[in-house]
Order: C-alpha cells, then sequence, then structure tokens
C-alpha cells in the first residue's frame, strides 16, 4: 500500500512544489521512501529513503522543473526495502515513460525470476512496478506512432494487465507530454481523477486518495472504473478508456483504517462510513448483552469517528483517554514487530483522569498480531482502570494480503484458529467484541449503493483474482524475508 499523485497543467507551469505539499498529505499512506519525477522535454528524477520533508530541499525543488510532474510515498511489502525501490521509475528508450503505483502484483515472484529474464529484461529493483513499467512499455511498442493516442495507451494498458497481475493503480507520463492513470480490472486499489480552473486553462491530478485534491484547490472529477485507464493532455478534456470489464470489489481496508477521514473512495466518505461503523458496532453490542462500560475512549487516529458514535448510540460518554505523539509513524506500516513494540508506548500517553476507578471501553480499527492491542490493554490498566473492555471496528483479521497491505503472514494472526473469548485471553481484556462481516459490508455500501462487493480476503481468506492464492504463499516468504 502506498500513495501516488500525478500534477499535468499547462505548458509554462512548474507543478513540483504543489505535488510536494499533496505528498505530505498523503504520508499517511507511506513513510519509508519518497520521490518526484517530472517532465519538461526531459525527465527529472530525486527519490530516497525517508519522509517527505526530509527528502526535498530548495535545490531539488528548482531541479525538478515542468509541467507534468508524479510523485509517491512509498510502504514496503516486498523486496528489502532498498533506496533502489522507491518510486517513480522511467525509461528513456524506446518510450520515455515514468511511473509510480499502489498495489501489488500476485505474480511478482514469477515475473522477476521467470518471465522477464526470458525476454532478456533484468529487472534491477525489488519493486514491482518496474514490472507493470516494462509491460506498459512492451505493448506500446507494439502501436503505430501514428495512432491516435487512446489507441496506443488501450494497447499499453491491456498488455500490462495481460502480464502484471494482482491490485495495483498507477500514474505515469509520456515524453510526448501526456499524462495517464490506470486502475486494475478488479478496482481494489483507489484511483481519483481531480481538476482545477488555471488562467493558462485546465490543470488535471491523478491520486491514490482524494484528500491530495483538497490541499491543493482541485475538484474531485470522479473515480476511475475498475479495469478503466484515462489520458491527460494538460489543457484538454480527459480521455477514458475501458480496457477490461470485470466486478469491482474495491478494498474494504481502505475504509477501515488506511485512508485519511477526509478523503472520498468510490463516492464513499470515509468519515461517514467510519462512523457507520461505531453505529453498527454499538448496536451489536447492545443486542449481545455485553457490559455497558462507564465511558467509551477511541485507539487514536482511525478509530476516533466510530468511536464517537459508538458512545452516542451507547448513551455513554466519550473521552480522549490517550495523547497520541504526532511524531511517531504509523506502527502498523513499520518494518517489523521489535520497531511496532517499541513505538507504541512511546506513541501513545494515558490521561490517567480518564482511566481511574472506570469501566473503559476501548474501540480500535482491528486487531493483527494482538501484541499492540495487549500493550494498549496494559497501559489502562496501569492508569487506573477498574475494566477494560475493549472493541474492533471490523471482524478478525485471519489471512494475509496479497494485495499490498503487509498486515501478517497466516501464523501470526491472533484471530486465525481461535475463537473471540481466546483471542480475549490472549490480548487481556475483559470482554471483546468484533464488529460482524455483514454488518461491515452494509456500512460501506451505504455510502455506494452501486458498489456490489468490497474486497474482504484480509478477513475471509476469499480473493476476488483466481491467481491470489496460488502466489500468496511466495509473497508472504518475501515479505518475511523483507521484515527479518
Amino acid at each position: 500500500m502506498c500513495g501516488f499523485l500525478g500534477l499535468a497543467s499547462p505548458l509554462g507551469l512548474d507543478v513540483s512544489s504543489e505535488l510536494y505539499e499533496g505528498l505530505i498529505a498523503l504520508q499517511h499512506r507511506g513513510q519509508d521512501a519518497a520521490g518526484i519525477l517530472s517532465f519538461d522535454g526531459m525527465f527529472h528524477l530525486r527519490k530516497q529513503n525517508g519522509m517527505v520533508r526530509d527528502i526535498f530541499r530548495s535545490r531539488d525543488m528548482l531541479r525538478l522543473r515542468g509541467n507534468l510532474a508524479i510523485g509517491h510515498v512509498r510502504y514496503p511489502t516486498v523486496g528489502l526495502g532498498a533506496e533502489e525501490d522507491a518510486q517513480p521509475f522511467y525509461m528513456n528508450f524506446p518510450f520515455g515513460i515514468g511511473m509510480a503505483h499502489n498495489g501489488n502484483l500476485t505474480n511478482w515472484v514469477d515475473l522477476k525470476a521467470n518471465q522477464f529474464p526470458q525476454d532478456n529484461i533484468p529487472l534491477e529493483s525489488s519493486c514491482d512496478v518496474e514490472a507493470i513499467l516494462y509491460a506498459f512499455a512492451q505493448g506500446l511498442q507494439r502501436t503505430l506512432a501514428s495512432e491516435p493516442i487512446e489507441q496506443r495507451i488501450h494497447q499499453a494498458v491491456a498488455a500490462a494487465f495481460d502480464r502484471a497481475k494482482g491490485a495495483y493503480s498507477v500514474c505515469g507520463i509520456l515524453s510526448e507530454g501526456v499524462m495517464f492513470g490506470f486502475r486494475d480490472p478488479t478496482g481494489i486499489k483507489p484511483c481519483i481523477l481531480g481538476r482545477r480552473q488555471e488562467k493558462e486553462g485546465i490543470s488535471w491530478a491523478i491520486a491514490s486518495e482524494s484528500v491530495a485534491f483538497d490541499v491543493l484547490g482541485f475538484d474531485r472529477v470522479r473515480d476511475l472504473k475498475n479495469g478503466e485507464a484515462v489520458v491527460l493532455v494538460p489543457g484538454q478534456e480527459p480521455i477514458f478508456i475501458q480496457v477490461v470489464e470485470h466486478a469491482h470489489t474495491p478494498c474494504i481496508f481502505e475504509l477501515v483504517y488506511f485512508s485519511r477521514p477526509d478523503s472520498f473512495l468510490d463516492e464513499v466518505s470515509v468519515y461517514k462510513t467510519r462512523r457507520r461503523f461505531g453505529e453498527a458496532l454499538a448496536k451489536q453490542w447492545q443486542e449481545s448483552g455485553a457490559p455497558i462500560p462507564d465511558v467509551v475512549i477511541p485507539i487514536p487516529d482511525s478509530a476516533r469517528d466510530a468511536a464517537l458514535n459508538m458512545a452516542e448510540v451507547m448513551g455513554v460518554p466519550y473521552r480522549e483517554g490517550f495523547t497520541k505523539n504526532r511524531y511517531i509513524g504509523r506502527t502498523f506500516i513499520m518494518p517489523n514487530q521489535e520497531a511496532r513494540q517499541r513505538s507504541i508506548r512511546r506513541k501513545l500517553n494515558p490521561i490517567p483522569l480518564e482511566f481511574e476507578g472506570k469501566n473503559v471501553l476501548l474501540v480500535d480499527d482491528s486487531i493483527v498480531r494482538g501484541n499492540t492491542s495487549r500493550k494498549i490493554i496494559e497501559i489502562a490498566r496501569r492508569a487506573g482502570a477498574s475494566k477494560v473492555y475493549f472493541a474492533s471496528t471490523s471482524p478478525p483479521l485471519t489471512s494475509p494480503c496479497p494485495y499490498g497491505i503487509d498486515m501478517a503472514t497466516e501464523k501470526d494472526f491472533v484471530a486465525r484458529g481461535k475463537t473471540v473469548e481466546q483471542v480475549r485471553l490472549e490480548i487481556g481484556a475483559d470482554y471483546l467484541a468484533y464488529l460482524e462481516i455483514d454488518r461491515l459490508i452494509a456500512c460501506g455500501k451505504a455510502g455506494n449503493p452501486e458498489i456490489q462487493n468490497f474486497c474482504t480476503g484480509c478477513f475471509t481468506g476469499k480473493y476476488p483474482t483466481a491467481d491470489a492464492a496460488e502466489h500468496l504463499e511466495a509473497l508472504s516468504a518475501e515479505r518475511a524475508s523483507a521484515r527479518n
């Protein structure tokens, strides 16, 4: 799971400084590396491991000239996270193409070890966007320069879909002065188009999350459909190309955890969906006869909106019981469990007045390995809580994600093969509840009734792409190796 942003403005405008601001807004999607690739007749690239604010200096921004630029923040799921894995990537021959992506290829290991070596193409990184880039270029090479740009892009994207399997959304630049984007055939990963009127003409933006548009003053136009591509010529209207037709199954974990609450994905408000999660969980809690707490306290930040609604429905006071250190990164996307454990106590400090002598209900978005939940419950008890109840606004996570969320391998999930009672004992809670999956899905669909299905593979072990299970073992092994 990563974040990208592409900007295409009329000739004469340099967009990299704005792209930098947009990447800051997307930093929550990846804290491992960042990069910007601009184009003004030549490609200019700056990328490095680290946070956006630490990578780019004034001299970099002066060098990153051009009215076309793409940027990326990386969260590693395969490979060693080496500096050469940072995005964007580009090539100058036989075409000038730059590319960044969000997602994961389920056949990445096969592509790198077998398919591309058979074509005498040595991949130089452990980043799977390199495979998409070459597959796209191979498709483009089979077209004629005299053909309309939409036909050429259609051929190139079809070649990428045919060879690079999995879930991904892409933004890129062609050296003929065109920006493009496309979304995987099942629409698992988000890809959103934005528009802004300039005095020089129209600027376009492509992003993996709409919050970047808010920061830069772009209007959200629409999400790309699954299997759809878009061609953006600065100053002109976009050209949409439906490359393949499949069932649309966006990732529901984007709504649960990964996206910022002020974003919209597939016309669904992340904020309102999380409020619905809280309402549904409160009703489920009451229907089950669970103990009524004295206070509801969220685990900041992604559970805050759900916890607020949960408290309102239950008629229980809502309190902020933890102060969060904003200078600690998101523990979920840290590279290994040791780093997560070191960070959680530094990240959350309790306010004892909200815990002393009370039966508290802690609300979190999910429980993955259980170690973080156990640690937070210990912190609550040391702060004086009489009883600590725990609620997850998503169902038990039991299966790894082959599509770019580095949750865990099968053996790491605390809920896998266990009852809710066994998990409760494992994390040390006095009561534990998970939001039921039917209620979770209903909350997501309420934001956009046109969505028929979500990808819920991390909860069910059932994946929307046919080859996911076949390649999951190899991908899990590579992720585990990278963490070690």
